[in-house]
């Protein structure tokens, strides 16, 4: 693939924007997405991103709502960057041609849970898609950039896979682009015609922006490629993953056995829709001050809360009381998607759950993607920059991905004039040969990973619960290494490694905080611990050890 100067693994608004940027300065860009580029988070993304734009609101305000939100994780400093440069990035996208919705006074403002304003930037209820395509089709207009689809990024390259003698001086290995595994063609042809064949891709500068990991749980409003790749890959690689205990749970996804990962915005309530049990009990103001416009864990755990103790399999969202009109022309998709399941948002109420929505943790990385790995920058929903802490403020993630964008371009330029030509690197070296006979042994074993996720490591935790999830990812990680080891490796088996890997790196985060803060409840220590204050939990590969001393407990190698 012509060594690049940048090579970026996902097509979301992150690694678009970065490849835009970095082709504006010059540099030759290679994005690679392992589906078709439009299968990202972003074009799933209804609500809108968080910006200062009308006079009443202020930068304190909206500094303050996040760190109110991160709880004590936030890095001021991030934040207040962040936010004071959301304004010119969102200019920044409406002159590329995004429609953002517009009154005769400006920009359309909504408001969602935690904020303090309106101040949701929005084109319509469908934000992202909006974005993602007038990111791709600038993308695809760029002659410096080459977007190739159905390519999953397997591992790192790292020195160590060069040929020729290693650097042995101790310092951390650089990353000098990723192996990659074509997934276009017949996985049952033989010769070039055949799906799977992994080649070394070289860069001067490798960016992750492949997304969270929401699909290692069983309900979760993110799409299929969200697997956790991009921190799986990082980990192995020796770079550092910080706060993964904080997975944000969407409060309202669609209750319907036909449904898949149906989100319904938050803007929804913030328009006024309620939350009500079965028999009509509005309960939020019993939970927090801010009713429904609580922050999301506050939501999330508060539904968690009344299905459990009333035994109920969902709650209401109901906005029937509101304008139909309005509700109509304020939310067009999500009114067209439920009717297609038989529901009129605006005459009924509509069954609800809570499910994985965002990943507050991942790979740690400054603002300008740079991290503990030399070569590699991580942006977007893959790092953890110190914006959301233990729990993101809704609408922040869309802008964290815009600035870090903006400033990894920046850093990748840096990286571009240090670094010489990209060594060429060992071919990819198959271990296993043997063809997947029986298909049913993945298929439990992706069932087994994300159901246990749900259970054990939810909304609601124990050291028990996390003690037994630990126990049995072990046991299902020696399964699927061996598997990874010797078989014919597909995109199934290289995502169902990454999410187990990522399930043990969450658990592990977990048992580590023993205090309840942001989006980490648990009921062993159901209090914030002032030890843990501005502490993230950071894990490196090597550095595990509660995992080696399970892993010797049992017998395992992990």
């Amino acid at each position: 693939m012509n060594d690049p100067d940048v090579l970026v693994i996902g097509s979301g608004i992150s690694g678009l924007m970065l490849a835009l940027k970095c082709a504006a300065r010059g540099a030759s860009v290679l994005v690679l997405t392992k589906r078709r580029a439009e299968d990202s988070s972003t074009n799933w993304a209804q609500g809108g991103i968080a910006a200062v734009m009308d006079r009443g609101d202020s930068f304190a305000r909206h500094e303050r709502d996040t760190l109110r939100c991160g709880v004590g994780l936030s890095d001021p400093e991030v934040v207040r960057q962040v936010v004071e440069e959301a304004p010119e990035r969102v200019l920044e996208l409406e002159a590329m041609g995004v429609e953002f919705t517009r009154t005769r006074r400006g920009l359309a403002l909504g408001r969602e849970g935690g904020h303090s304003r309106r101040r949701i930037v929005h084109a319509k209820d469908f934000t992202g898609m909006a974005i993602e395509q007038a990111l791709l089709a600038s993308a695809r207009a760029q002659p410096r950039i080459r977007l190739i689809e159905e390519q999953l990024a397997v591992d790192l390259i790292l020195e160590s896979r060069l040929r020729g003698p290693g650097r042995s001086d101790g310092r951390p290995e650089r990353c000098w682009g990723a192996y990659v595994m074509d997934c276009r063609g017949d996985p049952r042809a033989a010769g070039p015609e055949r799906a799977g064949r992994i080649e070394p891709v070289t860069a001067k500068v490798t960016v992750l922006a492949s997304g969270g990991c929401g699909k290692v749980y069983l309900y979760t409003s993110n799409p299929d490629v969200a697997t956790g790749d991009g921190i799986a890959m990082a980990y192995r690689a020796g770079a550092a993953v910080e706060s993964l205990e904080f997975v944000q749970f969407h409060p309202t996804c669609l209750y319907h056995p036909e449904a898949k990962a149906l989100l319904l915005t938050e803007a929804l309530r913030g328009e006024g829709a309620v939350l009500r049990t079965l028999d009509g009990e509005r309960f939020m103001p019993r939970y927090h001050r801010m009713a429904e416009l609580a922050p999301r864990d506050v939501v999330a755990r508060a539904i968690d809360r009344e299905m459990k103790r009333r035994g109920e399999s969902h709650v209401l969202l109901d906005v029937t009381h509101l304008p139909a009109t309005r509700m109509r022309e304020r939310f067009p998709s999500v009114d067209a998607t439920l009717r297609r399941y038989g529901f009129d948002f605006t005459r009924q109420p509509v069954p609800v759950v809570p499910a994985a929505h965002y990943m507050c943790g991942g790979i740690r990385a400054k603002l300008s993607g740079r991290t503990t790995v030399p070569g590699l920058l991580a942006l977007g929903e893959t790092a953890c920059t110190g914006l959301h802490g233990a729990n993101r403020l809704a609408s922040n993630s869309l802008l964290e991905a815009l600035v870090a964008a903006h400033h990894g371009a920046e850093e990748a330029g840096r990286l571009i004039r240090r670094a010489a030509a990209p060594p060429r690197p060992e071919p990819w070296r198959a271990q296993g040969t043997r063809p997947v006979l029986e298909a049913v042994v993945f298929e439990h074993h992706w069932d087994a990973v994300r159901r246990l996720m749900w259970d054990l490591v939810g909304i609601v935790r124990s050291d028990q619960r996390l003690l037994y999830a630990a126990r049995l990812l072990a046991l299902l990680r020696e399964e699927i290494e061996n598997d990874y080891v010797h078989l014919r490796l597909t995109r199934d088996l290289v995502e169902l490694r990454n999410i187990a890997l990522v399930g043990s790196l969450i658990v592990e985060s977990a048992r580590r905080r023993r205090e309840s803060r942001g989006l980490h409840f648990n009921l062993d220590h159901p209090r914030r611990d002032p030890r843990y204050e501005a502490r993230p939990t950071i894990l490196r590969r090597g550095q595990a050890k509660a995992l080696r001393r399970l892993a010797a407990a049992t017998g395992l190698a992990l």
